[in-house]
């Protein structure tokens, strides 16, 4: 196992309610075949780029791997390590190993990895393309709708809109005016990034029902799976004598990394699921969680934490590997300045395509290893 630091800025700073990200450090891992040739069947490449609020800090992730690494004076088997990474307490580090060694399983087994992952988990065949959605900064209202139009005309038809780090009334304004622009046929989609108290949320639900909202993400902040539930019944027949719907569907992103998606789903908090494989600990583990989620009757939608390239295409195959996925959270490879290496998934149209080589993108990254 062998580890690479890297530091991408980004375009732009993304402006959240939970504060402005400018730039992505991380480590490459890669690991190689024993000597033996049966720890590791091939060599194999995976990401480990924490994001402080989703996983661990930076420095825990490294020192989770050099950990790894040091059981046996650096030449730990990528194998064992694995096992000693805890998806809990450090998931990006465990995303870098496991991605790794996934990638180092498909490509002898001359599958993709979306072709293993959907193996592994009993499911159909992947797709050939993703659906995905725009991301949106939180950004005045006119700069929100430039870059709404923009998105639409470069062929998303579903946006998601940051906010939640300015008063309600002008995100209400924000919204309104997005979806005046673009029209009832393009989806939109809200995410506070937990910045709403109770009273603020339920007030915003309220609001926004007019504007059929696909879901309003993570309004309240990542503990309280009890305001979750209860933001779900409004004007949905529990508040009401009528069977409907709820106006506003709710989906979680923050309460995953903080209360499991057990405890989500135990609660009965949303609609959604954002499932972050960084965050999850690895594409195993996502995959996984989107068929638990998708067995309770909660939606999976896989995004990135804003990742290099190499964990972003590791996104794109769980993404595919779950059926009938809905626009999922790809599209930010954008975002960043410079990369690690070009994109062997290419968008258009609002949709990305799935590298169908052996392992991540057959030898689209070699030269990383």
């Amino acid at each position: 196992m062998r580890l690479r630091p890297f530091s991408l800025a980004l375009a732009s700073p993304l402006e959240t309610a939970r504060g402005s990200i400018d730039r992505r450090e991380g480590f490459l891992v890669a690991v190689d075949p024993g000597a033996d040739g049966e720890s590791v069947p091939a060599p194999g490449l995976g990401e480990a780029t924490p994001l402080p609020g989703w996983t661990e800090s930076r420095s825990a992730c490294e020192a989770a791997l050099r950990g790894a690494e040091d059981e046996n004076d650096g030449k730990a088997l990528a194998t064992d390590a694995l096992d000693r990474l805890d998806p809990t307490e450090t998931p990006a580090a465990r995303h870098g190993l496991a991605l790794a060694l996934a990638d180092a399983t498909a490509r002898d087994a001359g599958q993709s990895l979306a072709e293993r992952l959907a193996e592994n988990e009993n499911l159909p065949a992947p797709t050939e393309t993703v659906p995905v959605n725009a991301t949106i900064g939180d950004v005045d209202s006119e700069d929100t709708v430039a870059a709404a139009e923009n998105a639409v005309e470069k062929g998303f038809d579903c946006l998601k809109v940051k906010v939640g780090a300015r008063g309600l009334d002008a995100d209400i304004e924000r919204l309104r005016a997005v979806r005046r622009a673009v029209g009832g046929d393009v989806s939109l989609r809200a995410d506070a990034n937990g910045a709403w108290d109770r009273e603020t949320a339920r007030e915003a639900v309220e609001r926004l029902a007019p504007l059929d909202l696909a879901y309003l993400e993570q309004p309240l902040p990542a503990d309280d799976l009890d305001g979750a539930a209860a933001l779900r019944t409004v004007g949905s027949g529990v508040d009401t004598d009528t069977d409907r719907d709820p106006p506003v569907p709710i989906a979680l992103d923050e309460s995953l990394a903080t209360r499991g998606l057990d405890a989500v789903l135990d609660a009965d908090a949303a609609d959604a699921v954002v499932l972050k494989p960084m965050a999850l600990g690895g594409p195993d583990r996502a995959l996984a969680a989107a068929r638990r989620a998708r067995e309770a009757g909660v939606e999976p939608v896989v995004t990135t934490t804003i990742d290099a390239v190499v964990a972003r295409t590791a996104a794109v195959h769980v993404a595919a590997a779950i059926p009938d996925v809905s626009p999922c959270g790809l599209a930010t490879g954008s975002l960043l300045d410079t990369d690690l290496a070009p994109d062997p998934c290419p968008i258009s149209d609002g949709a990305v395509t799935v590298p169908t080589d052996p392992g991540l993108a057959g030898d689209a990254f070699d030269d990383l290893l």
